[in-house]
């Protein structure tokens, strides 16, 4: 047999190149992008310091400020409606109802497409001479309008339904493997003692699942923070920059307008924005059940 310090040794060595991958690809690229970000970058990097000039400039920028103001409005109803779809969902699916299978994959298949399909296909219904507004007129309501997507102050809408359309699925999967595990006895007691079952989901359930809620609203919020295909199919950032997010800014300052420095600058301030999402969640699933657990 072998000894146990060797025993204990071996994985070690079989994670080193997950360990090398880890520090330098990750880890690195992370501390190489916030190191040209205090810097005059263009289209190739430098390493002169400037200090916090690129950030000044950044938010100083009116197309950053719409493109926050954008993910800010997308991201609270995209995840509110998200959740109130998927909760409604899965507690349709929760009653039983003959052909259930075929029901939750009806639901789920959306989330199975990229968000550049479902851009598109959205693109196409909300297009007022191919889609909706098209449709209804050769039905013969000539006077109906429904041209969200060529009006910037509505187009951010459209980006939400279409999001909301293909991750409600995903909540519903979440949110249905917790209602499955809700024990029994509690429906019981609730007929039993004539509680409406609105108020026993409000009251007992609802409570009951806040830990799928939270990994539920986490998921969501990344997906928020890196926006980007959805909104270059759909919308490409317009009409003008009506529909701008950080992530298109990021990505046409980095390729399009060959500012490395400010790209890079952006890409910091979100990487600290999923941070900020990231960090109570993982403190709460890792670091406090591992001192409960001592």
């Amino acid at each position: 047999m072998k000894p146990l310090r060797l025993r204990n040794l071996t994985p070690q060595v079989a994670l080193i190149p997950t360990w090398a991958i880890v520090i330098f690809a990750y880890i690195g690229t992370i501390v190489w992008t916030i190191r040209i970000s205090f810097t005059n970058s263009g289209i190739l990097p430098r390493y002169d310091f400037v200090g916090w000039k690129q950030y000044d400039r950044l938010f100083h920028s009116q197309r950053w400020s719409i493109s926050v103001e954008n993910l800010a409005i997308f991201g609270v109803l995209f995840i509110v409606g998200c959740l109130v779809l998927g909760f409604l969902l899965a507690v349709f699916l929760d009653q039983r109802i003959k052909g259930e299978s075929w029901f939750r994959t009806i639901f789920l298949y959306p989330y199975a497409m990229s968000f550049i399909v479902t851009g598109l296909v959205w693109a196409w219904i909300m297009n007022p001479t191919l889609g909706i507004q098209r449709a209804v007129e050769n039905w013969g309501w000539t006077s109906f309008t429904f041209n969200w997507l060529s009006r910037g102050d509505r187009a951010i809408y459209l980006l939400v339904i279409a999001g909301v359309w293909q991750a409600a699925g995903l909540v519903m999967a979440i949110l249905l493997a917790g209602l499955r595990g809700v024990d029994e006895d509690i429906w019981k007691a609730a007929r039993v003692d004539g509680i409406p079952a609105w108020r026993v989901y409000l009251s007992i359930v609802i409570p009951m699942l806040s830990s799928m809620f939270v990994t539920a609203i986490v998921l969501l919020a990344i997906a928020v923070v890196k926006l980007y295909d959805l909104v270059v199919a759909m919308t490409g950032g317009g009409p003008g920059i009506s529909t701008e997010v950080p992530a298109k800014f990021v990505i046409d300052y980095l390729f399009n307008r060959q500012n490395i420095a400010l790209a890079t600058a952006a890409a910091s301030v979100m990487f600290v924005a999923v941070l900020v999402v990231l960090g109570p969640w993982l403190y709460s699933q890792y670091f406090r059940k591992g001192r409960g657990a001592q």
